[in-house]
């Protein structure tokens, strides 16, 4: 977070600009690991340690006490008005617990850093169109449009929870995984069976609106 726009996907090299106008979750995030980095420069004492940074986690929910991004893919189900444009990497919370496993046992990992997104990013109208593809009538509700940014602004004024959106409007935030499958042998699932999984285990737990609905 916080870099001027890029063409050139993100990396391990890359961190969040906290000099940047940051939001304190991102911000917390980064704090976190440069204290962990420290620690273990300083004071580790032979500890070993490999960092895992996931983009926005989907796939099978176990129940109603799921992950913050698996809400966009219910909102979406449920019929919210349209796509703001904002731009996210995702990977499957199952391939995201396999690469956990891979850092703590291959050496390879050691004082390592490993980006986790399964393929490119995608713009939220581009989750949108694969759920519309693949779940049948179950996605009736999922918009078609993208929603101008001037709305989200405007919107912004009055709804914190736009107001969120605001600085991530039209951002790219594309990544690669490229290290993790070079030195961990890691090979995740495509981010569009990610999507499929999330809506699939969301529906099947009868969390959405419309749990009456199968899907296809």
């Amino acid at each position: 977070m916080g870099h001027k726009p890029q063409t050139k996907p993100f990396d391990e090299t890359d961190w969040t600009e906290l000099n940047s106008s940051v939001a304190p979750y991102q911000k917390s995030k980064t704090l976190s690991e440069r204290a962990a980095w420290d620690f273990i420069a300083k004071e580790g004492k032979g500890l070993e340690l490999s960092v895992v940074n996931p983009t926005a986690v989907f796939g099978p929910v176990l129940g109603a006490d799921y992950s913050h991004s698996i809400q966009l893919v219910k909102r979406l189900m449920d019929g919210m008005p349209g796509c703001p444009k904002i731009n996210s990497g995702f990977v499957d919370v199952r391939d995201v617990a396999d690469l956990h496993l891979r850092a703590m046992t291959n050496p390879a990992a050691k004082g390592q850093r490993f980006i986790a997104i399964s393929g490119h990013s995608l713009w939220m109208l581009d989750v949108a169109k694969v759920l519309k593809r693949r779940m049948g009538p179950a996605a009736a509700k999922v918009p078609s449009r993208e929603l101008p940014n001037w709305l989200i602004r405007l919107a912004a004024l009055r709804d914190p929870a736009m107001k969120n959106l605001v600085p991530m409007l039209g951002v790219m935030m594309d990544a690669t995984s490229e290290k993790a499958k070079r030195l961990l042998g890691w090979e995740p699932r495509s981010n569009e069976e990610a999507i499929v999984a999330s809506a699939e285990s969301l529906l099947k737990l009868g969390l959405l609106k419309d749990s009456n609905t199968k899907a296809a």
